[in-house]
């Protein structure tokens, strides 16, 4: 029989609703388990013990009255550290936010607070979101469950570990350019990103805003979609929120896909990709022919330009959405200054980390006079041939497939030398972004060494529905 903290956020529930369970005990479990494992894997940054038990007590008592609540009430959640919680510390894993605590709650943590999720804590992450293997952070690396020598992915790593190491069920993570999908597939659970715009940024602290997106990781598509469900809907308070009509995601996990068109890009399938990742992925899309899917090759010409452009719009973002972290307003401030310039000056030197200093110099270089036109407009006229790459193969496709990254987790200060090699990780993953498209990424196998292996799945703008139907019918017929 499983422990209370093994569960899926579906059969938490199901316990609840046959009175097998009360929140409190259930929350405790998840708890008492993150003292065991925290030391070891390094997921959290901030533990909300007492939060976390209230929360409990008063969604017990109201499940005690018999009142009807969501799906998810009484379900445990772990929370990225980017995302504003009120009255808890948001620090984005960096020096300068250290001491910052959120006066105000992100759209997305109302909708759980208003659904009855019990948050558990804050997790760590790659500092500011920046980087691939959440070594970046200013306060300690986060370990891979599955391998303690080997790295979780970034920036969500502490959202994908958590889940992975049965320190929460849920989790929430976002995503710039695959910082959901490939800590999803290095540690071997499910990440979605969502497309851009069905789920609010307000409270999100932005890295790059063209670009960011908050989606839910978990253990089964089933749970993925049920936390979509939650965080979904327009919010007048971000700008980029679009207006679509709210759906029940739960209603798409059905175990079928006759019929269904799959596009498996060639650029996808070449250099650089792993022998065993490229295997998995290929022996995953037998199964879909098995199933009645229709694969067939297919191109997505521009893709070799998506990561220069990624690299230039995200930093270039950054550089502008960074500018508010003076040591002025709040945040770090430096003890060494003689005059108004050497605060700003030696605030964001001391305050930032390499990685994120890196990219502010290389957005402000790609913004600044001479530079603009050779860069950053190049780069979004690129963007928008790579939306028409993928316009055209969904006009002949109901989702593309491609693994999520050329290779499983690698080791531990691996690649800390060598940020290029780091940045080709996300080689798969930014095309999405760069598009705003849908994409999630679900276990598909493991290597020799049993690190687990991920599948992407890419969908068209808004039809999330599609993507949880063939990720949900791969999922109830993978031979485990």
């Amino acid at each position: 029989m499983k422990a209370l903290y093994e569960l899926t956020a579906k059969e938490i529930r199901e316990k609840y609703d046959k009175k097998e369970v009360t929140v409190v005990e259930v929350t405790k479990a998840f708890l008492n388990h993150i003292k065991e494992m925290n030391n070891q894997v390094k997921a959290y940054i901030t533990v909300c013990e007492e939060e976390a038990l209230k929360q409990a007590e008063d969604v017990q008592a109201l499940f005690d009255k018999g009142e009807k609540l969501g799906p998810l009430a009484g379900v445990p959640i772990a929370i990225k550290d980017n995302i504003c919680t009120n009255g808890v510390k948001t620090t984005c894993a960096s020096k300068m936010l250290e001491n910052f605590v959120s006066p105000y709650d992100a759209t997305v943590v109302q909708k759980l607070k208003a659904d009855g999720l019990i948050i558990l804590g804050k997790v760590n992450m790659d500092e500011f979101a920046m980087g691939g293997s959440t070594e970046n952070s200013a306060f300690f690396a986060t370990k891979n469950p599955c391998n303690l020598n080997k790295v979780p992915g970034g920036s969500s790593g502490g959202s994908a570990a958590a889940v992975a190491a049965n320190m929460a069920p849920i989790s929430l993570g976002s995503d710039t350019g695959g910082s959901i999908r490939e800590p999803a597939a290095f540690c071997g659970i499910v990440g979605l990103k969502p497309t851009y715009g069905l789920v609010s940024r307000y409270g999100l602290v932005a890295f790059a805003s063209s670009l960011d997106q908050i989606g839910p990781m978990s253990k089964t598509v089933t749970d993925n979609a049920m936390l979509l469900n939650t965080i979904v809907g327009y919010d007048e308070m971000d700008s980029t929120s679009a207006k679509v009509e709210k759906k029940d995601y739960t209603k798409s996990l059905v175990n079928d896909v006759k019929g269904l068109r799959i596009g498996i890009p060639k650029e996808f399938f070449g250099e650089g990709l792993q022998k065993e990742v490229k295997e998995a992925v290929e022996r995953a899309l037998d199964k879909y022919k098995q199933l009645g899917a229709i694969v067939e090759e297919c191109s997505l010409p521009n893709m070799k330009y998506a990561l220069p452009a990624y690299y230039i719009i995200a930093c270039a973002e950054a550089s502008s959405n960074l500018g508010r972290f003076d040591g002025i307003r709040y945040g770090y401030r430096t003890q060494k200054y003689d005059s108004l310039k050497d605060i700003y000056r030696n605030s964001r030197s001391e305050g930032f980390g390499k990685e994120v200093k890196r990219r502010i110099i290389l957005g402000t270089y790609v913004l600044s006079s001479g530079y603009y036109d050779a860069y950053y407009k190049k780069a979004q006229k690129v963007r928008t041939l790579i939306k028409k790459s993928f316009e055209e193969a969904f006009e002949k496709y109901d989702v593309i497939i491609t693994p999520t990254t050329p290779t499983v987790a690698f080791g531990l200060g691996e690649k800390t030398e060598n940020p290029l090699e780091m940045y080709l990780m996300d080689l798969y993953t930014v095309p999405v972004n760069i598009a705003g498209l849908p994409a999630i990424s679900i276990p598909c196998g493991k290597d020799s060494e049993e690190m687990p292996i991920g599948m992407q799945i890419i969908g068209k703008h808004f039809d999330e529905e599609t993507l949880l139907r063939v990720a949900y019918t791969y999922e109830q017929n993978m031979e485990v």
